[in-house]
């Protein structure tokens, strides 16, 4: 059986390690760390191999499975997997050498849908029936979109969503807005950091303790393992021969990526994990400088879910790394530098270098990838010049073109045959002050 131990190693003995369950209910540990398994199983070439043509739902079984063995039974997690995963993920090849995964054909149009489906599911099976819980969301666009889709309906389970007021687009707005039921949305008068900031003081304030607070961000282990798979079936679907492959994956609170570094210390060949960010450049300056500068307030960018200037996975890749940063962006303990230079490059690229990308592979093969994807695609581009790495790579799509329609015919001169988008409001617009949060967050759940 797989434990779960704090980034932030301050818990007391007694504490020391908690189950899967306690984990993804509490979300965030008591001492302000994000949980990790304290092993990472490890699945041998044959084993991988045999996954070969599997769909995606049996490789899910399989990989989450050895992480959640004597936790979840296998009945119940087959059911999970299946009811999860009833959409086409497909492959778009780019010349002899690249590969684009598009992980935008879920529910909300985003490859946050992969983890959202799995937790509300997972949830629904281990929470208490009578039990009453709070789901806190920090969202820089898709996560909540896809969560609020995800657990809409579920009895006992609220969820309240903050996003900020001036990045997010109007899709991404009404998606949440209108889903109504038991989701609830704040409009925060601030950045995404300042979203993520206010949900991590409400988990450690006393007053809100019978809220049962819990979150389904990234921070949440429940959303770190569910994004481990899509890289064990792109991997059996695009390697020749079982060669390593390059993931050049978009990059902003840092999970996607980190489903990456977890599957190759699985034992999936993975040759680079390309960690590609818009001009929130924190992450790499301190990979090439070796010191670490939070990024405050966070740059507003094209790709608007990437906006995030001090990612909260960096505690985990610190951790895994033999490192310690906590919340704040102060580094406790380096990581092995050498090491994480030797598994991960990563690039910044600047809105003007993701518009270009994005006009240069419309006009030359008529392909529509929309801001994300594009400073993925430009990242692989600056590490094949730095590298002169010539190996099959695959690039994920994060999200689909119409949620960001209007950037995206603008950039391109393109209609996306999309209907008006009508004005949408949230529950509550937020100052950029935690106490007013407090406020009306009591107030709407006394309602």
């Amino acid at each position: 059986m797989i434990f779960y131990k704090s980034t932030n190693r301050l818990i007391s003995s007694l504490e020391d390690e908690v189950n899967f369950e306690t984990a993804l209910f509490r979300g965030i540990a008591p001492d302000d760390g994000l949980y990790m398994p304290t092993k990472i199983p490890k699945f041998r070439f044959e084993e991988i191999k045999e996954m070969k043509n599997s769909n995606y739902s049996d490789i899910a079984f399989k990989v989450l499975n050895v992480f959640l063995k004597n936790q979840i039974s296998e009945q119940h997690l087959k059911f999970i997997v299946r009811d999860s995963y009833d959409f086409e993920i497909p492959f778009e090849k780019l010349n002899h050498n690249t590969s684009i995964v598009r992980l935008d054909r879920g529910p909300t149009l985003s490859f946050k849908d992969f983890a959202g489906r799995f937790m509300a599911r997972v949830m629904k099976v281990l929470k208490k029936n009578d039990e009453k819980i709070t789901i806190l969301v920090a969202t820089s666009g898709d996560t909540g979109g896809a969560i609020g889709s995800s657990f809409k309906g579920l009895d006992n389970i609220e969820v309240v969503i903050l996003y900020p007021k001036d990045e997010v687009t109007d899709f991404q707005k009404k998606q949440m807005n209108d889903l109504g039921c038991n989701i609830k949305t704040f409009e925060i008068n601030g950045k995404f950091d300042d979203c993520q900031l206010m949900v991590k003081k409400a988990f450690n304030d006393y007053d809100l303790i019978n809220l049962n607070l819990t979150s389904a961000n990234s921070i949440n282990i429940g959303r770190i393992l569910p994004q481990i798979v899509y890289y064990f079936y792109s991997f059996l679907n695009c390697s020749y021969d079982y060669l390593p492959l390059i993931f050049s994956v978009p990059s902003g609170n840092f999970g996607n990526s980190l489903g990456c570094e977890i599957a190759r210390r699985m034992g999936l060949p993975v040759k680079k994990i390309i960690l590609a960010v818009n001009e929130n450049d924190e992450f790499p300056r301190f990979l090439k400088k070796g010191y670490y500068n939070k990024i405050s307030p966070s740059k507003a960018c094209l790709s608007n879910a990437m906006n995030v200037g001090n990612p909260s996975n960096l505690a985990r890749y610190f951790d895994l790394y033999g490192g310690c940063i906590d919340k704040n962006g102060l580094v406790n303990k380096m990581p092995d530098l050498e090491e994480m230079r030797k598994n991960i490059f990563s690039a910044s690229v600047t809105d003007k270098e993701t518009i270009k990308t994005m006009q240069d592979l419309f006009s030359q093969k008529k392909i529509i990838v929309e801001p994300h994807g594009a400073v993925g695609l430009k990242a692989l581009e600056k590490y094949r010049t730095n590298s002169n790495d010539d190996c099959n790579a695959i690039v994920l799509e994060t999200a689909a073109p119409q949620k960001f329609s209007n950037s995206v015919e603008s950039i391109l001169n393109i209609n996306l045959n999309m209907n008006k988008i009508e004005n949408s409001k949230a529950n509550c617009l937020v100052q950029n002050d935690y106490n007013d949060f407090k406020i009306k967050l009591i107030d709407l759940q006394n309602k």
